[in-house]
């Protein structure tokens, strides 16, 4: 029978298909620009695609709450804990966080909390990249060659459209001593502007007490 003529009892409410919507008694999947299709004119692969997909990304959800609730219990213990030893040692409380590591008393297991600064460059930035090329350009053929490749990489943008910032900071700690040079870097350390902190919590474990570390993985893309 098909979703077009099923009719079902007056007492039971009717069971969509994933995603289908009813309009006038006949049912539809919106398409990828908002269109109605209706649901029996389109193929059997991309009815169960679709349905692959929803009922994955339910469970990944699931999984992402789930995980967000681990990571504030995480924190809220290791907060209680951090608060016992203020008060043992009558540390003031609050203030800003730093890098720790707790370890078991076997020393088998270990929760490793770390700080890292988000960082943005402000307009400076392109003042250091034309120093940068007014230096470069009164060099020899050779030697702007060689400095070329680390400047490529610094100013290179990575995957977020953001320069490379591991290669920017390697940069600076290049020893040219023309004045061009020194005002590129110059600019480059009043362009970087922290602009918040992100927290992160680490797990690792190990077999024996000279054995290597290993992490426990939350990230599915490691898993």
């Amino acid at each position: 029978m098909s979703a077009t003529t099923q009719t079902l009892p007056a007492n039971e409410a009717p069971s969509l298909p994933p995603g289908a919507v009813e309009v006038g008694g006949r049912l539809y999947l919106p398409d990828s620009k908002g269109n109605l299709v209706p649901l029996d004119l389109v193929k059997a692969e991309d009815r169960l695609e679709d349905e692959m997909v929803r009922k994955c990304l339910s469970f990944a959800e699931d999984l992402s709450a789930q995980i967000g609730r681990f990571r504030g219990h995480t924190m809220e213990d290791i907060g209680a804990f951090q608060a016992i030893l203020d008060q043992e040692y009558g540390a003031k409380r609050g203030g800003a966080k730093g890098n720790a590591t707790f370890m078991s008393f076997d020393g088998m297991m270990k929760v490793q909390v770390q700080q890292a600064d988000l960082i943005e460059f402000g307009a400076q930035l392109q003042t250091a990249k034309k120093l940068i090329d007014e230096y470069l350009t009164a060099l020899t053929a050779d030697a702007s060659a060689e400095i070329q490749v680390f400047v490529n990489r610094a100013f290179d943008v990575d995957k977020e459209g953001q320069v490379n910032r591991s290669e920017l900071f390697r940069l600076r700690r290049l020893q040219i001593d023309d004045k061009r040079w020194q005002d590129a870097m110059r600019a480059i350390s009043e362009a970087i502007r922290v602009v918040g902190s992100k927290e992160y919590v680490r797990f690792y474990k190990r077999d024996s007490h000279d054995g290597a570390w290993q992490a426990v993985t939350i990230d599915l893309a490691k898993a």
